[in-house]
């Protein structure tokens, strides 16, 4: 590596291979991003907490591992330094969930962590998110507002926009994220970064198994396809993943839609990007049709939304420390009639979707309706209001999170000023390879690990 810019930004696959050659340390990396987030992190506010020494002693355990070759390949992120979104138990620490609600330490990993501690990964902090991850734009009282590295007036969005705004930076090599209406592909979109939100129950949430009444999944932000690759396999425990961004290119017929899943208007710019997505794609060898897929006219997907934050809500330590939108989201939640409830509970609308993926292996759409909107957009609003702008905002997430089908963000241009777009490439259950595939060749062709925002 020329530089330490270069070697912030060199991301997940990078970084294992030269801990692995010896070419750098794991402590060396460490001590790089903790001295970028001292100088960076004021402007964005990305990390909760930053694990200082934790962090610096899991690296020299990491270095040592190395250099007595104990590690014999079985630790794939052995010394890649990673930051936790502050949904995950982390051992010792206090799993905020963006709140001042909860105080208690946790007393022992999720499994999330488990698994990418078992790979040799070292965790640098936990990333910021709106209370109770409500929220598509990172935002509230406890922790601040998360700002976007490419323009610090913009939203990094939400609810992993601490983890998109730290990878974004070169903060982190990369960093978990959950998602349970877009807010894994949401950052990854305004922080011009791959998101994939996993088909359902590919990943560990334990402890927060049927989170949302089944619409949450984790994942991860990355600044690369490969690196988006390599950790879900870990975290999946499905080595044969990593490989799949250097698969032979296959000819897949894929479905363009701009139709939102919830009543919206589509600006514009985001319409262009997929028409610009859709030709690169035909330029690979694709064949793209427009096709709409059958969104159900009621969709049960705000219901579970709703529910699952009251939920959330009285399982807080101290609820009278929640803030006022968030309490009266909650409100709402537990005003869903029980029948409502559970009408939605036992409707994913999946077979509706079957035919629509029985013509089409991929369906390329947007992610949002509108261009990244302003920092802290909703601040200070009420429960409905919020509910309402950001159902304007983003209505095309939340669906498959609905469904359970895998869905993969990819950047797709730019605003005028400069701030990244993004896409969703939807697939089939269980065929994330497919997705990751697809991406690496767009990725091939477009540069985008290449590109750095000005807070960086």
């Amino acid at each position: 590596m020329s530089s330490p810019n270069e070697l912030a930004f060199a991301g997940v696959v990078r970084q294992a291979e030269l801990v692995r050659a010896g070419e750098v340390s794991s402590r060396g990396l460490v001590e790089l991003y903790l001295e970028r987030i001292e100088r960076l992190d004021p402007e964005l506010n990305a990390f909760r907490t930053v694990l200082r020494e934790r962090a610096l002693a899991d690296a020299d355990q990491a270095d040592a591992r190395r250099a007595a070759r104990t590690d014999d390949g079985e630790r794939p992120l052995l010394g890649v330094p990673i930051a936790l979104k502050d949904t995950e138990d982390l051992a010792g620490e206090v799993t905020t969930w963006g709140t001042a609600a909860n105080l208690t330490p946790a007393a022992r990993d999720g499994e999330l962590v488990r698994r990418l501690r078992a790979a040799g990964a070292v965790m640098l902090g936990k990333t910021n998110l709106p209370e109770l991850a409500i929220m598509g734009d990172t935002e509230g009282p406890s922790f601040g507002i998360t700002r976007n590295p490419w323009n610090t007036d913009r939203s990094a969005a939400g609810s992993s926009g601490g983890s998109g705004a730290a990878v974004a930076a070169g903060l982190c090599a990369a960093a978990s994220g959950s998602d349970g209406a877009g807010s894994i592909r949401l950052p990854a979109a305004n922080c011009g970064l791959v998101g994939l939100k996993p088909t359902r129950d590919l990943l560990p949430l334990a402890p927060n198994d049927g989170h949302w009444y089944g619409l949450s999944v984790v994942g991860f932000l990355t600044r690369t396809v490969a690196d988006t690759a390599l950790l879900v396999s870990v975290a999946a425990q499905a080595p044969a993943l990593a490989g799949v961004t250097d698969a032979p290119a296959t000819q897949l017929n894929v479905a363009a839609s701009v139709k939102p899943a919830l009543p919206a208007r589509v600006d514009p710019v985001i319409r262009r990007a997929v028409e610009e997505t859709a030709g690169r794609l035909r330029s690979l060898g694709h064949s793209v049709e427009d096709d709409d897929p059958p969104y159900p006219a009621v969709s049960p997907v705000t219901s579970r939304y709703l529910a699952g934050i009251a939920q959330d809500a009285e399982s807080v330590e101290r609820p009278e420390r929640l803030q006022r939108r968030t309490r009266g989201f909650a409100r709402l939640g537990r005003s869903i009639p029980p029948p409502v409830l559970e009408w939605a509970r036992g409707n994913d609308t999946s077979e509706r979707m079957q035919p629509f993926f029985e013509r089409h292996d991929v369906l390329l759409a947007p992610l949002m309706a509108l261009p990244p909107v302003g920092a802290g957009q909703w601040e200070g609003l009420g429960a409905l209001r919020t509910l309402l702008g950001m159902i304007a905002t983003y209505p095309f997430t939340a669906h498959w999170n609905l469904t359970g089908h895998p869905a993969l963000a990819v950047p797709a241009g730019t605003t005028d000023d400069g701030v990244p777009l993004g896409v969703q490439l939807v697939g089939r259950k269980g065929e994330e390879a497919t997705l990751l595939a697809l991406a690496a060749q767009l990725e091939a062709g477009m540069g985008w690990a290449e590109r750095r925002p000005p807070v960086s």
